[in-house]
């Protein structure tokens, strides 16, 4: 018997290569004799660079940035000489694990250290920038990324303004005068894990807002600068972003990459799962696991365990998911492919406690779902023992 354990990153607490590992370990258990194979993926969120660099033996290249709240951090991105392409999580620079609880506000974060890791990798000679959205802790529309690119986004007296979401309202003018001389010279693809459009009550600030810290009224704040950032974009450089899937993606940046560098947007999990193999993966399997952080409504927009889930169903191999949480609406994942989904989590429990102890909680899930499989498949393994009665 072969099972295939495919999990996304759960965020802010496991990698996807540890949440297989920790999947294998629990079916292990359960099933000592199966083949287990493990194929770690991602959708552009967090984990996409460990998976690149696993699937294509990639250099790992490392540099200061700019992080989320302009304090200097090292963040790194993939390297293939040979194809000169860069593959770039902007989580590793933006992302939301990288800001406290305490301090998350997208008004006041900004994505310019992931415009200095592109701006590293023009300097490498790179001719393809492949950028990962998702995770992020911003909400400007890219203008910290296009900032660190040597556009100019600029106010009514002509000043650059802050690129952050509480200065998009300012914005009455994109300079790209002094834009980097190799920006028109690359290919820039986009991988997104969600298709939400830019603005309105499914655009970046309404959805995403709030998972950073967006009260209500800053919603309205962000997705009112949004607007203003997109008339700009579509005046000053031709580009109209506000409701194209996936340039909601990333607090905008997605529509930032495509109006500053003429970015293609390409679904996520899509590229990602023919990188990584999993389709040589499924044959002959009989089951497969997949797993992330919350797994809900939004799940079904691009993705991973979406993805895993519709592969394997086309297959007819059935697709259980493990999540820390199981939102509202989960109805429409099981045509999917999603056919069950269950909590890692074995009861009431603080979320440090449950990500502290992430990886175990993922195998002792693991291994009572394969045991619910096995038991479906094969009948019960207990055996009660039989006593003859004697008449009197």
């Amino acid at each position: 018997m072969t099972l295939v354990m495919a999990p996304n990153a759960l965020k802010g607490s496991c990698s996807a290569s540890a949440a297989a590992a920790a999947l294998a370990e629990g079916a292990r258990r359960a099933a000592p004799d199966a083949e287990i194979r493990l194929v770690p993926v991602a959708d552009g969120g967090d984990g996409l660079l460990e998976v690149a660099c696993e699937a294509l033996g990639a250099e790992r290249r490392q540099t200061q940035v700019t992080g989320p709240t302009f304090r200097m951090i090292e963040a790194e991105f993939a390297w293939l000489p040979a194809q000169r392409t860069a593959i770039i999580e902007m989580a590793l620079a933006s992302g939301l694990v990288l800001v406290d609880p305490e301090a998350r506000d997208p008004a006041l974060t900004t994505t310019l250290g992931t415009g200095e890791l592109m701006r590293e990798a023009l300097a490498l000679g790179a001719e393809t920038l492949i950028i990962g959205l998702g995770g992020s802790a911003t909400n400007e529309g890219g203008i910290g990324m296009a900032s660190a690119l040597g556009y100019r986004l600029l106010d009514r007296q002509g000043q650059p303004v802050r690129p952050i979401g509480a200065e998009l309202g300012r914005i009455v003018r994109i300079d790209g005068a002094g834009v980097h001389p190799r920006l028109a010279e690359v290919q820039v693809q986009t991988i997104c894990d969600v298709e939400h459009p830019l603005t309105g009550p499914q655009g970046a600030a309404a959805v995403f807002g709030p998972q950073k810290g967006a009260t209500p009224a800053l919603v309205e704040i962000l997705d009112a600068g949004l607007n203003n950032l997109a008339e700009r974009m579509r005046e000053d450089l031709g580009c109209e972003t506000r409701q194209v899937p996936g340039a909601g993606a990333a607090g905008g940046l997605g529509a930032g990459l495509m109006a500053f560098c003429a970015a293609e947007l390409r679904p996520g999990a899509e590229l990602v799962l023919d990188l990584v193999g999993l389709d040589q993966a499924l044959e002959g399997a009989a089951l497969v696991l997949t797993a992330e952080g919350q797994i809900d409504a939004q799940t079904a927009c691009g993705k991973a365990p979406a993805a895993v889930a519709a592969r394997a169903r086309q297959r007819g191999i059935p697709c259980i998911g493990i999540a820390g949480g199981i939102g509202e609406q989960i109805e429409s994942l099981h045509g999917l492919g999603l056919d069950a989904l269950f909590s890692l989590c074995p009861g009431p429990i603080r979320l440090a406690e449950a990500e502290r102890r992430v990886t175990e909680l993922l195998a002792r899930a693991a291994e009572q779902v394969v045991r619910a499989f096995l038991a479906g498949r094969n009948g019960s393994s207990y055996k009660p023992q039989m006593t003859q009665m004697r008449a009197d």
